[in-house]
């Protein structure tokens, strides 16, 4: 069944959300990111995909006390994404409470230490994270674009044992026009045993139904939460439904 693993994205300790990932497109939800997360907690959610863009921007984690507060005052299971460059990055969110880390720029630029973390702390804990834009990688919070192809990128790190992967459409994020669902069904036709997780775009609950009939191991939702194109009360009745 598919997991809904809402995002609080951080700048300068509030939450937030861009439009394509551009830093000057933002918008404060909330000047306190640990109300919004005990929200999703009061509406039976248990995941929660938590983005440092300050770190995405200024290359190491920055928001680590707030990954922290929420880990101490939540049981939510906490996802970690946003300027983890060096392994003082990765030891600091998994000691500030985080249960997984997205790794997505250092996966592209040094292999190695990607596969040294993924190597001590296991397939369960690290999420490769895969920006795309026409089915080209981005990195660096989607400032840089690369000309590296996503199934090619896929089925390097797949094949050595990653089983999780976090997709983000980047034309779709933040816009509420819809999420990739082709993208994402293409993705599990060539790679049918993957955690995907499905990121960026989506707007309406009959996307994640549709998402839940291809496989796709979890969404995550921010802007539609927001806007409320999509209710925490919808959230719930889709996780406890028969």
């Amino acid at each position: 069944m598919l997991t809904i693993i809402p995002a609080i994205d951080l700048i300068d300790g509030k939450c937030v959300r861009l439009s394509k990932g551009d830093y000057d497109q933002k918008t404060v939800y909330n000047e306190d990111p640990l109300e919004v997360a005990k929200a999703f907690q009061d509406h039976g959610l248990q995941r929660l995909h938590l983005v440092d863009l300050d770190g995405a921007k200024e290359n190491h984690v920055v928001n680590w006390r707030m990954l922290e507060k929420i880990a101490l005052k939540t049981d939510l299971i906490i996802d970690f994404g946003g300027g983890i460059k060096t392994d003082e990055d990765v030891e600091v969110v998994f000691n500030s409470g985080a249960n997984m880390a997205t790794i997505g720029s250092i996966a592209v630029k040094d292999k190695t230490l990607f596969f040294s973390w993924f190597e001590k702390y296991g397939p369960d804990k690290i999420i490769l994270g895969a920006d795309v834009n026409e089915k080209k990688i981005a990195v660096a919070g989607w400032l840089e674009k690369t000309d590296i192809e996503l199934f090619e990128f896929l089925e390097e790190y797949l094949s050595r044992g990653v089983k999780h992967v976090l997709c983000t459409d980047i034309s779709k994020d933040g816009m509420l026009e819809g999420t990739s669902i082709e993208l994402y069904e293409e993705l599990l036709q060539k790679f049918p045993d993957t955690g995907l997780i499905a990121s960026g775009g989506i707007t309406h609950m009959d996307e994640l139904y549709a998402l839940d009939q291809i496989n796709v191991a979890g969404a995550i939702i921010g802007k539609a939460i927001y806007e409320r194109k999509i209710t925490l009360k919808d959230l719930l009745e889709f996780t406890t439904r028969k």
